[in-house]
């Protein structure tokens, strides 16, 4: 048996340790049952290039090693949702590095300018997702002429 000498100072915890601790258990992971599957199946944020012109939003997204049709989109109301699955990484393989995305990914853009839906066009070419939407008739800006009035 060996004899540990007590130290009172190495059983205390500082207050902020015990404040993470406390969050930590309250607020950040509840319950620890079932987090790591909530882990695995939860869907990354697709980065995006957006961009506006007078006629339409350009809204860009890279994403290689996607087919075009494994894409969904789908504009509804002000909402546009981008979202699809990257094929997972090799497995029986020990990686050096693990760096590129893999999994169910999901974009929900809100618009805020009201667009024609149905006129929305979608390219994929090298890798990167152009969507054109155009805006609707009633924003684009018009040109109003001035009359004079004849007496």
């Amino acid at each position: 048996m060996r004899v540990v000498r007590w130290n009172p100072s190495r059983d205390f915890v500082s207050l902020r340790e015990a404040m993470d601790r406390l969050f930590e258990n309250s607020w950040i992971r509840p319950d620890r049952a079932g987090w790591e599957e909530r882990e695995r199946t939860r869907a990354w944020q697709l980065p995006v290039d957006a961009y506006s012109t007078e006629e339409e939003i350009v809204i860009q997204a890279a994403i290689p090693g996607m087919a075009p049709e494994d894409v969904e989109i789908t504009i509804e109301g002000d909402s546009l949702t981008i979202r699809g699955e990257l094929p997972g990484h090799l497995e029986n393989v020990n990686y050096l590095f693990q760096e590129r995305p893999s999994g169910k990914f999901i974009r929900v853009l809100s618009l805020n300018i009201p667009v024609d839906a149905g006129s929305a066009e979608a390219n994929f070419s090298n890798g990167l997702l152009t969507l054109n939407i155009p805006k609707s008739e009633a924003i684009k800006p018009r040109q109003i002429k001035v009359k004079t009035q004849q007496e």
